[in-house]
């Protein structure tokens, strides 16, 4: 029986644009090699969406503090960043992606681990250094020690 071969769709080939050569080249490398077909969530980082990311699980105050207006204050939701400065996120210089396994299933994260695999290896074949959310460290050991942003790699 032969692997099942994947495609980016047009939503993720959209999402990679403005995003470094060398990491597109290594999203699409890694679609061929995948045993687990995922899609481009995120590329390039606005302004506007480092702010609402910013917020979540911040108060007013904390936003503020961080220059982040009062509006995008949600301390009920759960937090997505740990950035000391909202606007140092890789992605909005075009130097990280978020992918996730398709179908989504945010809680398999065998998937997750699948798609992370075919990543590494195609970096290795295009001589692209990349570096994996759940792995930050680059030691093997996954999800160790709060490393637990498995759809993230930047260069």
């Amino acid at each position: 029986m032969s692997q099942a071969k994947y495609i980016l769709s047009k939503r993720s080939l959209s999402n990679l644009e403005g995003v470094h050569p060398d990491l597109v080249r290594v999203v699409k490398r890694a679609i061929t090699l995948t045993k687990q077909d995922f899609m481009v969530i995120e590329g390039v980082r606005s302004r506007e969406q480092c702010m609402i990311n910013y917020g979540k699980g911040r108060t007013v105050a904390q936003c503020q503090a961080k220059g982040i207006p009062a509006k995008y204050a949600k301390p009920k939701l759960a937090k997505v960043t740990w950035l000391n400065n909202p606007f140092s996120s890789r992605h909005v210089t075009g130097h990280a992606v978020d992918l996730v396994p398709y179908p989504v299933d945010w809680n398999d994260l065998k998937k997750f681990d699948a798609m992370a695999d075919a990543m590494l290896v195609a970096a290795d074949l295009e001589g692209v250094s990349i570096r994996w959310g759940a792995d930050w460290d680059s030691d093997g050991n996954r999800r160790e020690r709060g490393e637990y942003d498995s759809p993230h790699f930047e260069l």
